[in-house]
């Protein structure tokens, strides 16, 4: 290895860096450099000509990650090298198989689509009417959570049907699943599990394919391990094959995703899944005080069923951590506005240096309403995505259509929008006629002649069916065809009709489209297609929103949105028994661990400044309580504090 290449590193960094042979687990605690040694390993690996760029890949979790990863791939490596590696997300990585590889699975075509949440929930809710059950007793949001980790463990209606045994609810669950997972299919479409659970179906039906893809990766690298579920164990496990160099990157203490399907023991029993595995451990933080640290570390150190490290840094040791008691919910929220206000006019921090984090969304209430008063600019992450606006969603639901026929959700969405006087009773026949004839609504459009209880709509229903045809998309500019699409499909005029100030606004949304589009292009180049586009868009997260947000204003979010991200001042607010922890958790274990392992990301988020606020009684939920301290604040050693004994208010 040129140790001279690699002297930035420090000693356990550059460890991770030389080891390339075999399983290895990084436990990279907060602020360590984990992308750093990432791209300084896969570095390594192809100057030492171990592999080409292209037989690398290397998976994390959100787009963010990925972009970062690929820019500074470029910076050490080139434009070349960096664009062969395989950095993508997970599902990103698994939708390149699929579009090769999906007609081998039988029922699906290349030109497949995504569901987005609110499509899953649409067709889950069509689900349980059309089996006659009561919409009272099956909630869609938690028969979408069934459904969600029923494929992160791999199993298929059939498989759950069976595990199911005698339990009336779990049958009737079963049947949902069922009856949703061959709509997606005759929608030839897959939701966000599904792109992860086919792949893994792929390789066990069709080991050559899977054997090619274990041929072109000689090296796999995952970040983020502690995040995976059990269906992307099994991927990875997969990919890994015989020759098994595989490294994760992961941090147990930062596992908090459990209500996402997130398997923890992943990540604690990586050794005993590879036993020959070598495990480095990375220490140093790049981040944050020391200070900031050892709070973080003495609320963790209290959770038992972990790998075990101490985060230090050779950064000074920083200001005390501020723990504040105010009177209310209110009162909490004024300390933070004011508080903000004087440090942004000390002319040493900007608004984009703040964030403020919450347990649950519902504490976000009045702070806003404070920095209204005080005239503080901020932004929701986990609000109204830009990508679930109205306008938004229509446009998008015209390019799914026109790029997948089969696409019914997509198309009952737009064909009376604009109104082309094509209403309810109109859809409902072609839906009946769909479900009778076991095909797409497209296909109905497609032989409309045929169905009388049709023939009054005919003229509408084939100038419809004609205009999505007409607006068919080979190859181009993916903005300008957009751009045709709302112009042609008299979307754009319709607004323009009728200019109210809140349709002058969805115009500007699409213009805005229309932006995100350009760059696509840009980045695209003549290899811009639209099915690639689409996913780009579907699988797109909060907090890639965050990153394309340049505003200088405060972040606001739940804590769970907060991993990954810094700020130089944080505040964490209701840090109180019953709202961080939450009531919800406090009596079961393995939850309560969770919680801490939450608020150890909350507090090793802040670079220099970390305030944790609570209230004496707070009003949520049309609620007043009197909710003692966080357990988590009597973790924290009061020296830390550095207002000692005279903390009566916060512990009382």
């Amino acid at each position: 290895m040129n140790n001279k290449r690699f002297a930035h590193l420090n000693d356990m960094q550059q460890c991770a860096v030389e080891c390339t042979e075999g399983p290895l687990l990084i436990l990279a605690g907060a602020g360590s450099g984990k992308t750093t040694v990432l791209i300084n390993r896969i570095a390594n690996i192809i100057e030492q000509g171990l592999a080409q760029p292209h037989e690398i890949l290397a998976i994390t979790f959100t787009n963010k990650a990925a972009n970062e990863l690929k820019e500074r791939l470029v910076r050490m490596l080139g434009d070349e090298a960096a664009d062969n590696i395989w950095a993508y997300t997970f599902h990103a990585t698994c939708m390149r198989i699929l579009r090769k590889h999906i007609t081998k699975l039988g029922g699906y075509t290349r030109s497949f689509n995504i569901f987005d949440q609110g499509d899953q929930k649409t067709l889950i809710k069509q689900c349980i009417k059309d089996l006659n059950f009561d919409e009272r007793r099956y909630d869609v949001k938690a028969v979408m959570n069934t459904i969600s980790r029923a494929k992160d463990k791999m199993q298929m209606p059939e498989n759950f049907k069976m595990e199911a045994g005698y339990d009336y609810r779990l049958k009737q669950l079963a049947k949902i699943y069922d009856m949703y997972q061959s709509r997606l299919q005759r929608n030839n479409s897959l939701d966000f599990d599904d792109i992860i659970m086919k792949t893994v179906q792929l390789f066990r039906k069709w080991p050559k394919v899977l054997a090619e893809y274990q041929e072109q990766f000689k090296y796999i690298l995952v970040d983020e391990y502690q995040d995976t579920n059990m269906a992307q164990y099994i991927l990875i496990k997969q990919l890994a094959g015989e020759r098994r160099n595989l490294c994760v990157v992961g941090d147990d203490d930062q596992s908090i995703y459990k209500f996402r399907g997130a398997t923890i023991e992943n990540i604690l029993n990586f050794e005993k899944h590879f036993n020959d595995a070598k495990v480095v451990k990375l220490e140093q933080n790049y981040r944050s005080t020391q200070n900031i640290l050892n709070a973080a570390n003495s609320v963790i150190k209290q959770n038992f069923d972990r790998k075990g490290k101490n985060l230090w840094t050779s950064n000074e040791s920083g200001e005390h951590i501020e723990l504040v008691c105010l009177g209310d919910e209110k009162a909490e929220a004024a300390f933070i506005a004011k508080n903000i206000n004087k440090l942004v006019d000390s002319g040493v921090y900007k608004y984009d240096d703040f964030a403020v984090f919450y347990r649950m969304n519902a504490q976000s209430r009045n702070v806003e309403e404070a920095f209204i008063q005080e005239g503080i600019p901020y932004k929701i992450v986990g609000g109204l995505r830009f990508y679930d606006r109205k306008e938004i969603k229509d446009i998008v639901s015209y390019l799914k259509l026109i790029h997948n026929h089969n696409d019914d959700m997509a198309l009952k969405r737009i064909i009376n929008v604009p109104s082309r006087k094509i209403g309810k009773t109109t859809v409902d026949h072609l839906e009946e006629i769909a479900k009778m004839a076991n095909c797409s609504l497209f296909e109905v459009l497609e032989k409309v002649d045929e169905f009388k209880s049709l023939e009054k709509a005919k003229a509408k229903l084939e100038a419809f069916k004609s205009l999505i045809e007409k607006l068919n998309y080979e190859s181009g500019s993916i903005a300008e065809f957009i751009e045709r699409v709302a112009t042609q499909s008299g979307y754009t005029k319709n607004l323009e009709d009728e200019a109210t100030i809140e349709n002058l606004t969805r115009i500007e949304n699409i213009k805005e489209f229309l932006s995100i589009a350009k760059v696509y292009d840009e980045k695209r180049g003549e290899e811009a297609n639209l099915g690639e586009f689409l996913e780009s868009i579907t699988l797109f997260s909060d907090i890639d929103e965050l990153e394309n947000n340049k505003e200088n204003c405060v972040i606001m979010m739940t804590l769970h949105a907060s991993k990954g991200l810094e700020f130089p001042v944080v505040f964490m607010t209701g840090m109180e028994q019953n709202i961080f922890p939450s009531a919800l958790n406090m009596n079961d274990a393995a939850q309560l661990a969770e919680e801490r392992r939450l608020c150890y990301v909350g507090i090793t988020r802040a670079k220099q400044k970390l305030y944790l606020t609570r209230a004496k009684q707070r009003l949520l939920f049309g609620k007043t309580d009197h909710n003692p301290p966080s357990l988590f604040i009597r973790d924290i050693p009061l020296e830390l504090t550095g207002i000692g004994a005279d903390l009566v208010d916060i512990f009382s």
